[in-house]
Protein backbone atom coordinates (compact mmCIF):
# COMPACT_ATOMS: atom_id res chain seq x y z
CA UNK A 1 0.00 0.00 0.00
CA UNK A 2 2.95 2.35 0.61
CA UNK A 3 3.92 2.04 -3.06
CA UNK A 4 0.35 2.74 -4.22
CA UNK A 5 -0.20 5.67 -1.85
CA UNK A 6 3.08 7.43 -2.61
CA UNK A 7 2.71 6.82 -6.34
CA UNK A 8 -0.74 8.44 -6.28
CA UNK A 9 0.56 11.38 -4.23
CA UNK A 10 3.57 11.86 -6.51
CA UNK A 11 1.66 11.66 -9.80
CA UNK A 12 -1.26 13.65 -8.38
CA UNK A 13 0.94 16.57 -7.33
CA UNK A 14 2.97 16.66 -10.55
CA UNK A 15 -0.03 16.33 -12.85
CA UNK A 16 -1.99 18.95 -10.90
CA UNK A 17 0.88 21.45 -11.07
CA UNK A 18 1.40 20.82 -14.80
CA UNK A 19 -2.25 20.96 -15.81
CA UNK A 20 -2.94 23.95 -13.56
CA UNK A 21 -0.38 25.83 -15.63
CA UNK A 22 -2.34 25.15 -18.84
CA UNK A 23 -5.65 25.90 -17.07
CA UNK A 24 -4.58 29.21 -15.51
CA UNK A 25 -2.92 30.43 -18.72
CA UNK A 26 -6.02 29.57 -20.77
CA UNK A 27 -8.30 31.41 -18.34
CA UNK A 28 -6.01 34.46 -18.27
CA UNK A 29 -6.04 34.53 -22.09
CA UNK A 30 -9.85 34.44 -22.17
CA UNK A 31 -10.21 30.82 -23.33
CA UNK A 32 -12.73 28.31 -22.04
CA UNK A 33 -11.40 25.27 -20.18
CA UNK A 34 -14.20 22.69 -20.37
CA UNK A 35 -12.43 19.94 -18.38
CA UNK A 36 -9.69 19.80 -15.78
CA UNK A 37 -8.92 16.08 -15.38
CA UNK A 38 -6.52 14.13 -13.20
CA UNK A 39 -6.17 10.78 -14.97
CA UNK A 40 -7.41 9.57 -18.34
CA UNK A 41 -10.42 7.60 -19.53
CA UNK A 42 -13.73 7.17 -17.74
CA UNK A 43 -14.85 9.94 -15.40
CA UNK A 44 -15.10 8.52 -11.88
CA UNK A 45 -16.47 11.65 -10.21
CA UNK A 46 -16.21 15.41 -10.47
CA UNK A 47 -17.73 18.81 -9.86
CA UNK A 48 -18.96 21.73 -11.97
CA UNK A 49 -21.27 24.69 -11.39
CA UNK A 50 -24.07 23.20 -13.51
CA UNK A 51 -24.53 19.70 -12.04
CA UNK A 52 -22.58 20.05 -8.80
CA UNK A 53 -20.76 16.94 -7.50
CA UNK A 54 -21.62 13.80 -9.49
CA UNK A 55 -20.33 10.29 -10.04
CA UNK A 56 -19.75 8.72 -13.45
CA UNK A 57 -19.81 10.26 -16.92
CA UNK A 58 -21.70 13.43 -17.73
CA UNK A 59 -24.49 13.28 -20.35
CA UNK A 60 -23.17 13.29 -23.95
CA UNK A 61 -25.08 16.51 -24.72
CA UNK A 62 -23.83 18.24 -21.53
CA UNK A 63 -23.13 21.95 -22.03
CA UNK A 64 -20.94 23.48 -19.35
CA UNK A 65 -21.76 26.98 -20.63
CA UNK A 66 -18.14 28.00 -20.13
CA UNK A 67 -17.81 26.38 -16.69
CA UNK A 68 -15.07 23.83 -16.02
CA UNK A 69 -15.77 20.24 -14.98
CA UNK A 70 -13.11 19.27 -12.43
CA UNK A 71 -12.83 15.49 -12.51
CA UNK A 72 -10.89 12.44 -11.43
CA UNK A 73 -10.62 9.79 -14.17
CA UNK A 74 -9.93 6.06 -14.14
CA UNK A 75 -6.30 5.76 -15.34
CA UNK A 76 -3.95 7.60 -12.91
CA UNK A 77 -1.11 7.99 -15.43
CA UNK A 78 -1.42 11.68 -16.22
CA UNK A 79 -4.13 14.26 -16.81
CA UNK A 80 -5.31 16.96 -19.19
CA UNK A 81 -7.14 20.26 -19.52
CA UNK A 82 -9.68 20.28 -22.35
CA UNK A 83 -9.49 23.76 -23.84
CA UNK A 84 -12.30 24.74 -26.20
CA UNK A 85 -11.27 24.71 -29.87
CA UNK A 86 -8.11 22.67 -29.42
CA UNK A 87 -7.25 19.16 -30.62
CA UNK A 88 -5.88 17.51 -27.48
CA UNK A 89 -5.85 14.24 -25.54
CA UNK A 90 -9.66 14.09 -25.57
CA UNK A 91 -9.61 13.93 -29.44
CA UNK A 92 -12.79 16.04 -29.45
CA UNK A 93 -13.44 17.54 -32.90
CA UNK A 94 -17.07 18.63 -32.53
CA UNK A 95 -15.98 22.22 -33.11
CA UNK A 96 -14.34 21.48 -36.48
CA UNK A 97 -17.39 22.26 -38.66
CA UNK A 98 -18.34 25.40 -36.74
CA UNK A 99 -17.15 28.98 -36.94
CA UNK A 100 -14.31 29.76 -34.49
CA UNK A 101 -15.56 31.45 -31.33
CA UNK A 102 -13.62 34.22 -29.51
CA UNK A 103 -13.21 31.99 -26.42
CA UNK A 104 -11.67 29.11 -28.40
CA UNK A 105 -7.99 28.24 -28.53
CA UNK A 106 -7.94 28.23 -32.35
CA UNK A 107 -9.28 31.80 -32.45
CA UNK A 108 -6.54 33.30 -30.27
CA UNK A 109 -3.28 34.87 -31.52
CA UNK A 110 -0.16 32.71 -31.83
CA UNK A 111 1.61 34.27 -28.83
CA UNK A 112 -1.30 33.37 -26.54
CA UNK A 113 -1.36 29.79 -27.86
CA UNK A 114 2.36 29.49 -27.14
CA UNK A 115 1.88 30.78 -23.59
CA UNK A 116 -0.97 28.35 -22.89
CA UNK A 117 0.79 25.28 -24.31
CA UNK A 118 4.08 26.14 -22.55
CA UNK A 119 2.53 26.96 -19.19
CA UNK A 120 2.50 23.33 -17.97
CA UNK A 121 6.24 22.93 -18.55
CA UNK A 122 6.87 26.34 -16.97
CA UNK A 123 4.94 25.31 -13.83
CA UNK A 124 6.97 22.09 -13.56
CA UNK A 125 10.17 24.10 -13.89
CA UNK A 126 8.99 26.57 -11.25
CA UNK A 127 8.16 23.73 -8.84
CA UNK A 128 11.64 22.27 -9.31
CA UNK A 129 13.29 25.67 -8.92
CA UNK A 130 11.27 26.50 -5.80
CA UNK A 131 12.22 23.21 -4.11
CA UNK A 132 15.91 23.40 -5.13
CA UNK A 133 16.02 27.02 -3.97
CA UNK A 134 14.48 26.14 -0.59
CA UNK A 135 16.63 23.03 -0.24
CA UNK A 136 19.84 25.00 -0.83
CA UNK A 137 18.75 27.77 1.54
CA UNK A 138 17.42 25.72 4.47
CA UNK A 139 19.45 22.53 4.10
CA UNK A 140 22.55 23.39 2.05
CA UNK A 141 24.67 20.71 0.44
CA UNK A 142 26.52 17.86 2.12
CA UNK A 143 29.80 16.62 0.68
CA UNK A 144 31.73 13.47 1.58
CA UNK A 145 35.26 14.84 1.75
CA UNK A 146 37.23 11.94 0.39
CA UNK A 147 38.15 10.58 -3.01
CA UNK A 148 40.13 7.65 -1.59
CA UNK A 149 38.99 4.07 -2.18
CA UNK A 150 38.49 2.31 1.15
CA UNK A 151 37.75 -1.22 0.00
CA UNK A 152 37.78 -3.28 -3.17
CA UNK A 153 35.56 -6.34 -3.10
CA UNK A 154 37.43 -9.49 -4.19
CA UNK A 155 36.49 -10.73 -7.69
CA UNK A 156 34.45 -7.57 -8.34
CA UNK A 157 34.65 -5.36 -11.44
CA UNK A 158 36.82 -2.88 -9.54
CA UNK A 159 39.15 -5.73 -8.51
CA UNK A 160 39.45 -6.96 -12.11
CA UNK A 161 40.40 -3.43 -13.21
CA UNK A 162 43.29 -3.34 -10.74
CA UNK A 163 41.95 -0.84 -8.20
CA UNK A 164 43.26 -1.17 -4.65
CA UNK A 165 42.26 0.14 -1.22
CA UNK A 166 44.10 3.42 -0.65
CA UNK A 167 43.98 4.60 -4.27
CA UNK A 168 43.10 8.30 -4.29
CA UNK A 169 41.07 9.35 -7.34
CA UNK A 170 42.32 12.65 -8.78
CA UNK A 171 40.28 13.19 -11.94
CA UNK A 172 37.64 11.54 -14.11
CA UNK A 173 37.62 12.20 -17.86
CA UNK A 174 39.98 15.12 -17.28
CA UNK A 175 37.79 16.74 -14.61
CA UNK A 176 39.21 17.16 -11.10
CA UNK A 177 37.15 15.58 -8.32
CA UNK A 178 37.01 17.00 -4.78
CA UNK A 179 34.57 14.67 -3.00
CA UNK A 180 32.88 11.30 -3.37
CA UNK A 181 29.73 12.88 -4.80
CA UNK A 182 31.85 14.16 -7.71
CA UNK A 183 33.28 10.66 -8.19
CA UNK A 184 29.88 8.98 -8.37
CA UNK A 185 28.30 11.66 -10.56
CA UNK A 186 31.14 11.62 -13.08
CA UNK A 187 31.27 7.80 -13.27
CA UNK A 188 27.59 6.88 -13.23
CA UNK A 189 25.83 9.93 -14.68
CA UNK A 190 28.00 12.44 -16.53
CA UNK A 191 29.84 9.76 -18.53
CA UNK A 192 26.85 7.47 -19.05
CA UNK A 193 27.24 5.49 -22.26
CA UNK A 194 30.96 6.23 -22.50
CA UNK A 195 34.19 4.72 -21.24
CA UNK A 196 35.66 6.38 -18.16
CA UNK A 197 39.23 7.69 -17.90
CA UNK A 198 40.38 7.77 -14.26
CA UNK A 199 43.61 9.21 -12.87
CA UNK A 200 44.50 8.20 -9.31
CA UNK A 201 47.38 8.41 -6.85
CA UNK A 202 48.96 5.15 -5.60
CA UNK A 203 51.99 5.17 -3.32
CA UNK A 204 52.87 8.70 -4.39
CA UNK A 205 52.70 7.90 -8.12
CA UNK A 206 49.96 9.04 -10.54
CA UNK A 207 48.36 6.13 -12.38
CA UNK A 208 45.75 6.16 -15.16
CA UNK A 209 43.25 3.62 -16.37
CA UNK A 210 40.42 3.66 -18.90
CA UNK A 211 37.37 1.67 -17.78
CA UNK A 212 35.19 0.17 -20.52
CA UNK A 213 31.56 1.13 -19.90
CA UNK A 214 30.47 -2.50 -19.84
CA UNK A 215 32.74 -3.06 -16.81
CA UNK A 216 30.82 -0.54 -14.69
CA UNK A 217 27.88 -2.16 -12.83
CA UNK A 218 24.45 -0.75 -13.70
CA UNK A 219 22.95 -2.00 -10.42
CA UNK A 220 25.08 -1.55 -7.31
CA UNK A 221 22.57 -3.42 -5.18
CA UNK A 222 23.97 -6.55 -6.84
CA UNK A 223 27.61 -5.54 -7.21
CA UNK A 224 29.37 -2.61 -5.55
CA UNK A 225 31.90 -0.81 -7.68
CA UNK A 226 34.09 1.62 -5.74
CA UNK A 227 33.71 2.04 -1.97
CA UNK A 228 35.06 5.21 -0.32
CA UNK A 229 37.24 5.14 2.76
CA UNK A 230 35.18 5.73 5.89
CA UNK A 231 32.15 3.67 4.82
CA UNK A 232 30.91 1.19 7.45
CA UNK A 233 27.75 -0.95 7.57
CA UNK A 234 25.21 0.25 10.12
CA UNK A 235 22.25 -1.43 11.83
CA UNK A 236 19.01 0.24 10.74
CA UNK A 237 16.58 -2.16 12.43
CA UNK A 238 16.60 -5.11 14.84
CA UNK A 239 13.77 -7.65 14.81
CA UNK A 240 12.23 -8.74 18.11
CA UNK A 241 13.33 -12.18 19.38
CA UNK A 242 15.98 -12.38 16.67
CA UNK A 243 19.59 -13.64 17.16
CA UNK A 244 20.72 -9.99 16.92
CA UNK A 245 18.28 -8.96 19.66
CA UNK A 246 19.48 -11.80 21.88
CA UNK A 247 23.12 -10.79 21.27
CA UNK A 248 22.41 -7.20 22.33
CA UNK A 249 22.83 -5.56 18.93
CA UNK A 250 21.00 -2.20 18.73
CA UNK A 251 19.76 0.10 16.00
CA UNK A 252 22.48 2.61 15.15
CA UNK A 253 25.36 0.27 15.88
CA UNK A 254 28.18 0.64 13.34
CA UNK A 255 29.73 -2.69 12.44
CA UNK A 256 33.53 -2.65 12.45
CA UNK A 257 34.51 -6.33 12.31
CA UNK A 258 32.70 -9.63 11.85
CA UNK A 259 34.49 -12.95 12.29
CA UNK A 260 37.68 -10.86 12.66
CA UNK A 261 37.18 -9.43 9.14
CA UNK A 262 37.14 -5.59 8.79
CA UNK A 263 33.80 -4.48 7.33
CA UNK A 264 33.22 -1.97 4.54
CA UNK A 265 29.82 -2.88 3.10
CA UNK A 266 26.44 -4.40 3.95
CA UNK A 267 27.05 -7.05 1.32
CA UNK A 268 30.10 -8.26 3.26
CA UNK A 269 27.99 -8.68 6.38
CA UNK A 270 25.32 -10.63 4.53
CA UNK A 271 27.93 -12.94 2.98
CA UNK A 272 29.68 -13.71 6.27
CA UNK A 273 26.46 -14.22 8.24
CA UNK A 274 24.86 -16.49 5.62
CA UNK A 275 27.95 -18.74 5.64
CA UNK A 276 27.82 -19.24 9.43
CA UNK A 277 24.45 -20.89 10.04
CA UNK A 278 24.12 -21.87 13.71
CA UNK A 279 27.78 -20.92 14.29
CA UNK A 280 28.67 -18.23 16.82
CA UNK A 281 30.83 -15.47 15.34
CA UNK A 282 32.57 -12.50 17.04
CA UNK A 283 31.36 -9.02 16.17
CA UNK A 284 32.93 -5.64 16.96
CA UNK A 285 30.56 -2.63 16.92
CA UNK A 286 30.86 1.10 17.50
CA UNK A 287 28.02 2.37 19.68
CA UNK A 288 28.16 6.13 20.14
CA UNK A 289 31.86 6.47 21.11
CA UNK A 290 32.30 3.03 22.65
CA UNK A 291 33.77 -0.02 20.89
CA UNK A 292 32.00 -3.22 22.00
CA UNK A 293 32.77 -6.90 21.46
CA UNK A 294 29.66 -9.01 20.85
CA UNK A 295 29.05 -12.62 19.84
CA UNK A 296 26.09 -13.42 17.58
CA UNK A 297 24.79 -16.77 16.33
CA UNK A 298 22.97 -16.71 12.95
CA UNK A 299 19.88 -18.91 12.71
CA UNK A 300 19.49 -21.96 10.52
CA UNK A 301 18.32 -19.63 7.73
CA UNK A 302 21.68 -17.80 7.78
CA UNK A 303 20.20 -14.57 9.16
CA UNK A 304 20.49 -12.61 12.39
CA UNK A 305 17.36 -10.46 11.98
CA UNK A 306 18.67 -6.97 11.25
CA UNK A 307 18.21 -4.23 8.69
CA UNK A 308 21.45 -2.96 7.18
CA UNK A 309 22.58 0.30 5.69
CA UNK A 310 25.85 2.09 5.02
CA UNK A 311 27.17 4.99 7.11
CA UNK A 312 30.03 7.32 6.29
CA UNK A 313 32.23 7.84 9.34
CA UNK A 314 34.79 10.10 7.67
CA UNK A 315 34.84 13.90 7.27
CA UNK A 316 31.68 15.55 5.95
CA UNK A 317 31.46 19.20 4.87
CA UNK A 318 28.23 21.21 4.77
CA UNK A 319 27.94 24.22 2.50
CA UNK A 320 25.18 26.72 3.26
CA UNK A 321 24.02 29.53 0.99
CA UNK A 322 22.28 32.86 1.36
CA UNK A 323 18.80 33.61 0.01
CA UNK A 324 19.82 34.90 -3.42
CA UNK A 325 22.84 32.59 -3.68
CA UNK A 326 20.49 29.64 -3.09
CA UNK A 327 18.39 30.79 -6.04
CA UNK A 328 21.47 30.88 -8.29
CA UNK A 329 22.49 27.38 -7.17
CA UNK A 330 18.91 26.23 -7.79
CA UNK A 331 19.20 27.48 -11.37
CA UNK A 332 22.56 25.72 -11.70
CA UNK A 333 21.02 22.47 -10.40
CA UNK A 334 18.29 22.69 -13.05
CA UNK A 335 20.81 23.45 -15.81
CA UNK A 336 23.07 20.56 -14.75
CA UNK A 337 20.24 18.01 -14.51
CA UNK A 338 18.76 19.18 -17.83
CA UNK A 339 22.13 18.84 -19.56
CA UNK A 340 22.63 15.32 -18.18
CA UNK A 341 19.08 14.31 -19.16
CA UNK A 342 19.53 15.37 -22.78
CA UNK A 343 22.96 13.74 -22.80
CA UNK A 344 21.41 10.51 -21.58
CA UNK A 345 18.62 10.73 -24.17
CA UNK A 346 21.26 11.24 -26.86
CA UNK A 347 23.11 8.14 -25.70
CA UNK A 348 19.86 6.15 -25.86
CA UNK A 349 19.28 7.29 -29.45
CA UNK A 350 22.88 6.40 -30.34
CA UNK A 351 22.40 2.95 -28.82
CA UNK A 352 25.01 3.45 -26.10
CA UNK A 353 22.44 3.01 -23.30
CA UNK A 354 19.53 0.56 -23.29
CA UNK A 355 16.16 2.36 -23.32
CA UNK A 356 14.98 0.34 -20.31
CA UNK A 357 18.02 1.41 -18.28
CA UNK A 358 17.50 5.11 -18.94
CA UNK A 359 13.76 5.45 -18.33
CA UNK A 360 11.46 4.24 -15.58
CA UNK A 361 7.69 3.98 -15.36
CA UNK A 362 5.05 3.81 -12.62
CA UNK A 363 6.66 0.89 -10.77
CA UNK A 364 10.05 2.57 -10.56
CA UNK A 365 8.46 5.90 -9.61
CA UNK A 366 6.59 4.16 -6.78
CA UNK A 367 9.77 2.46 -5.57
CA UNK A 368 11.75 5.70 -5.47
CA UNK A 369 8.83 7.63 -3.96
CA UNK A 370 8.71 5.25 -0.99
CA UNK A 371 12.50 5.25 -0.65
CA UNK A 372 12.71 9.05 -0.53
CA UNK A 373 9.61 9.38 1.67
CA UNK A 374 11.19 7.04 4.23
CA UNK A 375 14.02 9.57 4.57
CA UNK A 376 11.63 12.39 5.48
CA UNK A 377 9.53 15.13 3.90
CA UNK A 378 12.57 17.12 2.70
CA UNK A 379 13.91 14.10 0.83
CA UNK A 380 10.47 13.40 -0.69
CA UNK A 381 10.10 17.03 -1.84
CA UNK A 382 13.54 16.83 -3.48
CA UNK A 383 12.40 13.69 -5.31
CA UNK A 384 9.24 15.52 -6.45
CA UNK A 385 11.38 18.37 -7.75
CA UNK A 386 13.63 15.99 -9.69
CA UNK A 387 10.61 14.25 -11.19
CA UNK A 388 8.91 17.57 -11.98
CA UNK A 389 12.01 18.72 -13.84
CA UNK A 390 12.17 15.42 -15.74
CA UNK A 391 8.49 15.82 -16.68
CA UNK A 392 9.18 19.33 -17.99
CA UNK A 393 12.21 18.17 -20.01
CA UNK A 394 10.35 15.22 -21.56
CA UNK A 395 7.15 17.20 -22.21
CA UNK A 396 8.92 19.85 -24.26
CA UNK A 397 10.20 17.24 -26.75
CA UNK A 398 8.62 17.98 -30.18
CA UNK A 399 6.72 14.69 -30.15
CA UNK A 400 2.98 14.30 -30.96
CA UNK A 401 0.68 14.36 -27.88
CA UNK A 402 3.40 16.00 -25.75
CA UNK A 403 3.38 19.78 -25.22
CA UNK A 404 6.43 20.09 -27.47
CA UNK A 405 4.45 18.50 -30.32
CA UNK A 406 1.59 20.97 -29.87
CA UNK A 407 4.09 23.83 -29.67
CA UNK A 408 5.73 22.79 -32.95
CA UNK A 409 2.37 22.80 -34.77
CA UNK A 410 1.50 26.20 -33.27
CA UNK A 411 4.80 27.66 -34.49
CA UNK A 412 4.27 26.17 -37.97
CA UNK A 413 0.77 27.68 -38.10
CA UNK A 414 2.12 31.02 -36.89
CA UNK A 415 4.78 31.09 -39.61
CA UNK A 416 2.50 29.92 -42.46
CA UNK A 417 -0.49 31.96 -41.23
CA UNK A 418 -2.60 28.90 -41.98
CA UNK A 419 -4.15 26.35 -39.64
CA UNK A 420 -3.11 22.73 -40.07
CA UNK A 421 -6.23 20.72 -41.09
CA UNK A 422 -8.06 19.12 -38.16
CA UNK A 423 -7.86 15.67 -39.79
CA UNK A 424 -4.07 15.98 -40.03
CA UNK A 425 -3.85 17.03 -36.38
CA UNK A 426 -6.00 14.08 -35.31
CA UNK A 427 -3.88 11.67 -37.38
CA UNK A 428 -0.69 13.05 -35.80
CA UNK A 429 -2.21 12.86 -32.31
CA UNK A 430 -3.42 9.29 -32.85
CA UNK A 431 -0.04 8.13 -34.12
CA UNK A 432 1.77 9.81 -31.23
CA UNK A 433 -0.69 8.41 -28.69
CA UNK A 434 -0.23 4.85 -29.97
CA UNK A 435 3.57 5.16 -29.89
CA UNK A 436 3.40 6.65 -26.39
CA UNK A 437 1.19 3.79 -25.17
CA UNK A 438 3.60 1.24 -26.64
CA UNK A 439 6.55 2.98 -24.96
CA UNK A 440 4.67 3.07 -21.66
CA UNK A 441 3.81 -0.63 -21.94
CA UNK A 442 7.48 -1.45 -22.60
CA UNK A 443 8.65 0.71 -19.69
CA UNK A 444 6.14 -0.91 -17.29
CA UNK A 445 7.19 -4.36 -18.51
CA UNK A 446 10.84 -3.44 -17.99
CA UNK A 447 10.05 -2.12 -14.48
CA UNK A 448 8.33 -5.37 -13.55
CA UNK A 449 11.03 -7.74 -14.80
CA UNK A 450 13.65 -5.70 -12.93
CA UNK A 451 11.83 -5.86 -9.59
Amino acid sequence: MDYVIYFIITIGVLVFIHEFGHFAAAKLCGMRADVFAIGFGKRLFGWNKITGFTFGDLPEDFDGQGNTDYRLSLLPLGGYVKIAGMVDESFDTDFADKEPQPYEFRARPTWQKIIVISAGVIMNLLLALFVFWGFNFFHGKEFTKTTTIGYVEPHSAADSLGFMAGDKILSINGKLVNNWEDVRTDIFVASMGHDVDIKYLRNGKVEETVIPRKKIPTDESKELFLIPSGIQPIITDVLAKSPAKVAGIKTGDILLKLDNTPLYSSKQVTGIVSSHKNITIPLVVLRDKDTLNIAVTPGSNGMIGVGLGDAFTGPVVYETYGFFESFIYGMKDIAKITEMTYQMAGNVIKGKIAFGKAFGGPVKIAQYAVKFADNGIVSFLYFLAMLSLSLAIINIFPFPVLDGGHLLMIIIEGITKKEIPIKVKIAIQNAGFVILLLLMAFIIYNDIINL
